[in-house]
């Protein structure tokens, strides 16, 4: 055969060709393995059992790969390989071979499939990724691997053989009808990223050859991280130290904890839980290092332990946390300078002492109390000073000191004294105290009276009244109401500021708390009031003098009486009301000074005479 016939040779084939559709035509079929050597026979075009389909031959080939890829020889019919058959390039040539006997004989050459192609992934590498709380038999589609050969010589089954760390991870597949075996990875366990947070997988795919032949691709699986783990401290208990005065912002303890999550679900902030612990914000603490430091003045006296409850908590969309507990002691620096109480021992417990008190009578009772320390009044020195020489401080046991009176008092001299009390502990360095007191030295009546009084116009008291009004709706005029009763009219009212004065002299022993009623009228139409009751007290003065109980007295006695033998008694009275000086002043007693040598029988004695008079009466009555 040529590559080209001349042009009366193909009109000659065309003309065979429609005779060849006119007579009967034989099919012979034939194989080869495409994985033949060049030249080896596939076989003849005639089959020998009739002569009519013998060579010679002329060869119409269908395609032009019968011409490229086989040998034909037209003399004898016999068909060999020209180059390698592939049967995945051609998997079958097609010829008619036409006779001289006019029959045509159609031949088809089958390439038979042998196993020379392996199985082959579309990559040699695939990354997925799983959440770490994925449940088990989730699939995952790998890509499947491709094999050109058919039937047994396909890819038949896939393994793991390599990476599958604890068997985390298994293989499935199934075929559809484009021939394909599909492969699907499956969770075959429970996966934790904490543990392990990535895995690579090798996956082979192997066909049906004998031995078969293999393909590989590579699986690179991260494993998602999910909030799953709460942080965790380093210890559960934290236990620290600070001086009272440690000033703010002082570093105290750094707490820390850690989060096995990844990124924002192991990113731990810290806080206080100011519900259960430290709700007066004595410390503060960083939120991203974890640093407690002081955040107000700490004192040992007030809370010598803080307790804290610490909380890490992470970021993840639904965070989790957890809590240590912190404690802080607050240790002792002598920072307080103790502390003096007085009581004074007046019946009203004010600092005042009666000049009649004798020297050591007891003025006050002086207690003392270092904070610094936890023991009362332990190793305080406690001195006084001031008064004169006047007052001492006395202690029987280093506990409780009193002061006393150490001379005699006298009003009229000095009528008020002003004592120091201090108070040193026995800090480094030390700290002391001191307390002043202001005592004044009451009186005893031992001075003429004086006269009350207190001029008209002295300012008793100012009322306010409120409108809540405006303008002349808001204006209020004051006025007393008139109650003789109550003696109202000792007092008079300014009618714009409200000013309460005296009108007249007031009288305590003719009433001594004065009733008022205020009247308070705004300058509205019709006008508006209301009234208040203003309660005066009126202090008493001593202005007025003793009476006696009679004006004369007759007294008998006998010229013989002894000595100092009561011979009259007369009692004094005051005004009665409170006051010591409103009491009974005095009683008026007469003794006997020498034995009588007079025959008379009685004297008589006027109230309010002295014993000079008393000896002039006696003398007037012949005594």
């Amino acid at each position: 055969m040529t590559d080209k016939l001349p042009a009366m040779a193909v009109l000659w084939l065309a003309n065979l060709l429609l005779l060849a559709a006119a007579v009967a035509e034989h099919v012979r079929d034939l194989e080869v393995s495409e994985g033949a050597p060049v030249g080896t026979r596939i076989g003849f075009i005639g089959d020998g059992a009739s002569p009519e389909s013998g060579p010679p031959y002329l060869i119409v080939p269908v395609g032009s790969a019968v011409e490229s890829d086989l040998a034909i020889d037209q003399t004898t019919g016999e068909i060999r390989t020209k180059v390698p058959l592939d049967r995945e390039t051609r998997a079958s040539y097609s010829l008619v071979a036409i006779p001289l006997s006019g029959d045509n004989v159609k031949v088809v050459v089958k390439v038979l499939d042998e196993n020379d192609n392996s199985p082959t992934f579309p990559m040699s590498v695939m990354n997925i990724e799983f959440p770490e709380n994925t449940p088990r038999d989730v699939k995952r589609t790998l890509h499947p691997a491709r094999d050109l050969d058919l039937d047994v010589y396909n890819t038949q089954r896939y393994n793991i053989i390599s990476g599958n760390v604890n068997n985390a991870f298994r293989l499935s597949s199934h075929r559809e009808r484009d021939g394909v075996l599909y492969l699907d990875l499956q969770i075959n366990g429970f996966l934790d990223r904490e543990t392990t947070a990535s895995y690579s997988l090798v996956i082979e795919a192997l066909d049906g050859g004998s031995p078969p032949l293999r393909g590989e691709m590579t699986v690179n699986i991260t494993i998602q991280d999910v909030n799953d783990n709460p942080p965790i401290f380093n210890q559960s208990r934290y236990f620290a130290t600070v001086p009272e005065n440690a000033t703010i912002g002082t570093s105290v303890l750094k707490v820390f904890a850690t989060d096995a999550d990844a990124e924002e679900n192991g990113q731990i902030e810290y806080s206080i839980n100011r519900r259960q612990s430290d709700r007066d914000n004595m410390f503060r603490i960083d939120s991203s290092t974890g640093l407690i430091a002081v955040n107000r003045p700490l004192d040992f006296e007030t809370k010598e332990l803080h307790e804290l409850v610490i909380v890490a908590k992470d970021h993840g969309l639904q965070p989790l946390e957890t809590t240590a507990f912190v404690s802080i002691r607050v240790t002792d620096v002598n920072d307080n300078q103790p502390t003096i109480n007085v009581i004074f021992l007046s019946d009203d417990a004010t600092p005042k002492i009666s000049e009649s008190a004798q020297p050591g009578e007891f003025v006050a009772r002086i207690s003392v109390h270092d904070p610094d320390s936890k023991t009362d009044y332990s190793n305080i020195n406690v001195t006084l000073s001031g008064g004169d020489g006047h007052f001492g401080l006395t202690t029987r046991d280093n506990i409780i000191y009193l002061v006393i009176v150490s001379l005699p008092l006298d009003r009229e001299v000095q009528p008020n004294y002003t004592l120091n009390v201090v108070a040193t502990d026995t800090g480094t360095p030390p700290l002391h105290a001191s307390r002043t007191i202001n005592l004044q030295v009451t009186d005893i009546n031992d001075n003429a009276p004086e006269f009350e009084g207190t001029d008209p116009g002295t300012s008793v008291i100012q009322v306010v009244a409120n409108d809540k009004d405006e303008g002349n709706n808001s204006a209020v005029t004051y006025s007393l109401l008139e109650t003789p009763d109550t003696n109202s009219g000792w007092f008079q009212i300014d009618p714009r500021s409200g000013l309460v004065t005296t009108r007249a002299h007031v009288d305590c022993e003719t009433d001594p708390v004065p009733q008022l009623t205020v009247i308070a009228t705004d300058n509205g139409f019709p006008p508006l009031s209301s009234s208040a009751t203003v309660l005066v007290t009126i202090h008493d003065v001593n202005d007025n003098e003793p009476i006696f109980d009679q004006s004369f007295y007759n007294v008998s006695v006998a010229e013989n009486e002894a000595e100092g033998r009561c011979i009259l008694k007369s009692v004094e009275y005051g005004l009665a009301h409170e006051s010591d000086n409103k009491k009974v002043l005095s009683n008026f007693v007469k003794r006997v000074r020498s034995p009588s040598k007079s025959k008379a029988p009685h004297s008589e004695v006027k109230a309010g005479q002295s014993d000079d008079a008393i000896s002039h009466e006696n003398h007037l009555h012949g005594a």
